[in-house]
């Protein structure tokens, strides 16, 4: 998967690299579909939920330029499978995920592989969460009209946020740095992702 996958696509930073091979994707999608878990391509997980392919989740969290330091916040916890890839590269990571169902997988399979330091939270993923910030990184993992006002607000003094942004079928990956009260915005390319639902996303 990582080589043919991953790498032959330009993904170079070595800790995605090596998270990528030690989490076992498997684990954290629920059958028949893990039969698939390796294949190229997006896959269901329940509640209407998808778990995104390996180059997707590669991809964003090369775009995030994690560090060991890094106190890092995903909005969408999902199965926790982008919360395991950042585990193995960061010193924390807290996961927003809407549904309590969904939430409640993400804490089990987290646990089940005995990983410490990814705090699961069930609310308002477009609120953040205020008392574990600011965040070095954030990365959004559902399609959002626009990038929520309080999760730049979160975003550390050199902070990188990156999101799908756009309609409810189709997005653009973007990527934006604070620095100071300016911040700095590049592109990345198409994707598509189920909606981000929240106060400042999408509704219901």
């Amino acid at each position: 998967m990582v080589e043919r996958q991953i790498e032959a696509r330009g993904i170079k930073n070595p800790l995605v690299l090596t998270a990528m091979r030690e989490v076992p994707r498997h684990l954290f999608i629920p059958p028949p579909y893990d039969r698939a878990a390796y294949d190229d391509c997006p896959l269901p997980i329940g509640n209407g939920q998808t778990i995104s392919q390996p180059y997707i989740v590669a991809l964003m969290t090369e775009m995030l330029d994690p560090a060991p330091e890094d106190n890092v916040l995903e909005i969408g916890a999902g199965t926790g499978y982008q919360a395991a890839i950042l585990s193995r590269i960061v010193r924390r990571v807290t996961t927003i995920e809407r549904l309590e169902p969904v939430a409640a997988l993400a804490r089990k399979n987290l646990e089940n592989l005995g990983i410490l330091n990814v705090k699961v939270i069930k609310g308002d993923g477009t609120l953040g969460y205020p008392p574990d910030a600011p965040y070095n990184a954030i990365i959004v993992t559902a399609a959002t009209p626009e990038i929520p006002q309080p999760l730049i607000d979160q975003l550390a003094e050199g902070g990188r946020l990156v999101a799908p942004v756009g309609g409810r079928d189709i997005q653009e990956l973007e990527k934006l740095v604070r620095h100071g009260s300016s911040i700095k915005r590049s592109y990345y390319g198409g994707v598509r992702f189920v909606p981000l639902i929240g106060q400042h996303g999408w509704g219901a």
